[in-house]
Parts: structure tokens; C-alpha cells; sequence
């Protein structure tokens, strides 16, 4: 498989779940604040780190397993920077997978396009490095929150949300390619 079949794998199996999720729970995820959606994401790159550092799980969950909430979270990340108001709606099954691929049309756009100039360099990359970055996008975001979302020169906390969801399917696709 090219890059491009491997990442339409990738967040295929991740949607899969997202929806199923979606089709259990309805779009409880609604009530999270940036902040917290950005502790979700800190809490499962964190597990993985202590993982990678201690060599040793005690939690069944693998590490796919949380890359691939990573990458959920950071779409509904997303999805609620778009939303934008305080009102608890709910959101319907087809809703969700409409807004979960205009999200996913915009990543991997910026995948292809970081791709051509760099090079696939995430090849290369461990997956020590895409837990680091992840939790580097993380802190980024928490600054942007206190400084009450202005940036001087920075990309905003959508374009951090975009890196992480293609950090987690870098990983992801290294690990199914049995190098992590």
C-alpha cells in the first residue's frame, strides 16, 4: 500500500470506532471544553510515554489503541472549535460522520502537502518522537487557552489539533508496519 491507502486505513479503523462510540454513548463529548479535550489527548499520550519508558503495561489497552483515541479526540477537538456555543446539542450518527471527514479531508491534505516537502521524514521517525510532539501540541494549545486564544506569530489551536491527528496516524501505520 502507498502512504495515501495506508492513512484511508488508518482513519478508517479510527472512525469505525469513533461512530460506534457515537452510535452508544450519542455525542456526550459535547460538554468538553478545549481544555479538557486537551487533557484527553495529554492523559493517552502520557500512558504511552510511560509505557515506552517503563517497558511494561499493566492496562490491556495497547498503544494503538490510544493513538487512535488520540486521533479521535483531536477531531472532536476540532468539531467543537467549529461548533462554538455553550448549548449541550445533540448531534446525529450521520452529523458526526459528515463533520468527522470534512476534518479528515483538511488533515490529510496537509499530510500530502507537508509530505512532498519534507519527504515522508516520518518514516524515519520513533514513536517516541510523535508521543513527544503530541504532548509539545498539547502544552502549545494550554498556552493558547491562557492566553485567551490570541497567538503573535503562531498557528492557532486548530493547527495543532491537525498535527496531532497526523502524528497519531504516522504512528499508526508504523506500528501496523511492525517497526514500533
Amino acid at each position: 500500500m502507498n502512504t495515501n491507502q495506508q492513512y484511508d486505513a488508518t482513519v478508517s479503523s479510527s472512525k469505525e470506532i469513533f461512530l460506534k462510540k457515537t452510535a452508544d454513548y450519542g455525542t456526550s463529548w459535547r460538554v468538553y471544553r478545549t481544555i479538557s479535550i486537551a487533557d484527553q489527548i495529554y492523559i493517552k499520550a502520557k500512558r504511552i510515554r510511560t509505557i515506552q519508558e517503563k517497558k511494561e503495561q499493566k492496562v490491556a489497552d495497547d498503544i494503538s489503541s490510544e493513538f487512535k483515541g488520540i486521533l479521535n479526540y483531536a477531531i472532536i477537538g476540532l468539531i467543537q472549535l467549529d461548533i462554538d456555543n455553550d448549548e449541550i446539542e445533540e448531534l446525529s450518527v450521520t452529523e458526526v460522520e459528515k463533520l468527522y471527514d470534512e476534518k479528515i479531508i483538511i488533515a490529510k491534505k496537509l499530510m500530502e502537502d507537508k509530505n512532498h516537502d519534507y519527504g515522508e521524514a516520518w518514516r524515519e521517525m520513533s514513536q517516541e518522537s510523535f508521543v513527544d510532539l503530541i504532548i509539545a501540541k498539547i502544552l502549545r494549545i494550554r498556552q493558547i487557552l491562557i492566553n485567551e486564544g490570541k497567538t503573535m506569530i503562531s498557528e492557532g489551536i486548530d493547527a495543532n489539533y491537525f498535527d496531532i491527528i497526523n502524528y497519531s496516524i504516522f504512528a499508526l501505520i508504523l506500528i501496523s508496519e511492525g517497526k514500533h
